[in-house]
């Protein structure tokens, strides 16, 4: 009897420590690269990292229908306005750490969740038919001048990128003016909206439209060749503008982490996210998914520095918090001008 004690106390013991040397992250974002980094981080603590991969909707529908009994204790996404709107219906805890704050800007973070890399919806032309002095100014209020009739393309208004953008433009320029905006972007629209931000940039490169809105490192992973040949010879056809540069700056979204509500294994995820802004985490993400990094001293990829650039002036006033808040209102703009 006394040996079965024994065992039993040894058995649960080694059980507890399993559980206590793991973390489960629900991630929406489609790296590899992301796998590697995860591999990293067991490598270093001994800590193994279970991931749980898919799309957004249906994570967040996972988490809330297991309540209490979920296994989720970090959710990475690659919007703020749909992790905002998420942490909006009380999904999270307060995961802010000394190392966190002191190592992104406060208008990337929140106490509930924070920034891990960071990206830029921007500009893309042809410098065959636009004369780069004809963008001196230019400002994503700009694309409703008529003057840009039939020569822009954009994403749907149900893509979440685009819903973060005219968010933000809400929230610095107001409901009504935005509504306005929104119709004459419609108006400009070279054709209908589709496909995804590498097909708005082909679409430059086709000759089908003249401007083109879409996120930085799109740019990049075209020019890398990891999308063939074509795609990289078409990305050679466009250049990057950067608006608003003099205002409030160019808008900026990030990849973020979040510590779900009842994590089971909290400190490992705190653990997890404060690797993942460690210089070694962060070279890894401009390396490998051409995403700009959150912190301080270090650069982005050479393809971003050599065809984009880094000397831009990034929207740091307007709080990431603020896409989420204005995530309904910005669909509904969007919708009621036409914008398919």
């Amino acid at each position: 009897m006394k040996k079965l004690t024994i065992i039993a106390f040894f058995m649960a013991l080694f059980a507890n420590m399993t559980f206590a040397a793991e973390v489960n992250v629900f991630s929406a974002r489609h790296y590899d690269s992301d796998v590697q980094l995860y591999e990293k981080f067991t490598a270093k603590t001994g800590i193994k990292v279970n991931i749980v991969s898919g799309k957004d909707k249906a994570l967040q529908k996972r988490i809330i229908e297991e309540g209490a009994e979920s296994k989720a204790d970090l959710y990475i996404t690659a919007d703020a306005g749909r992790l905002g709107a998420f942490a909006s219906k009380g999904m999270f805890q307060n995961s802010l750490t000394p190392a966190i704050k002191a190592a992104v800007p406060s208008n990337f973070r929140t106490s509930k969740w924070t920034g891990i890399a960071k990206r830029a919806r921007i500009i893309y032309y042809s410098p065959e038919r636009v004369n780069a002095n004809d963008l001196n100014g230019m400002t994503y209020e700009g694309l409703a001048d008529p003057k840009w009739k039939g020569k822009v393309v954009i994403r749907k208004s149900n893509n979440i990128y685009n819903q973060s953008l005219v968010a933000s433009l809400i929230k610095n320029n107001g409901k009504k003016a935005t509504a306005e905006w929104a119709k004459g972007v419609v108006a400009n629209m070279a054709r209908d909206s589709k496909g995804n931000d590498r097909a708005q940039i082909l679409a430059v490169a086709a000759g089908e439209a003249d401007l083109a809105v879409a996120n930085t490192y799109y740019l990049a992973l075209m020019l890398s060749g990891k999308k063939g040949a074509e795609q990289q010879a078409a990305a050679k056809k466009v250049k990057a503008f950067f608006p608003n540069q003099n205002g409030r700056g160019t808008h900026m979204n990030v990849s973020c982490a979040a510590l779900v509500k009842g994590a089971p294994n909290k400190d490992n995820a705190i653990k997890l996210v404060e690797f993942l802004l460690t210089p070694e985490s962060q070279e890894h993400f401009t390396n490998n998914t051409f995403e700009f990094p959150m912190i301080q001293g270090v650069s982005a990829s050479p393809l971003v520095v050599n065809n984009l650039g880094l000397d831009f002036q990034q929207d740091m006033n307007t709080k990431l918090a603020s896409y989420g808040k204005n995530q309904a209102a910005a669909l509904e703009v969007m919708t009621a001008a036409g914008w398919k």
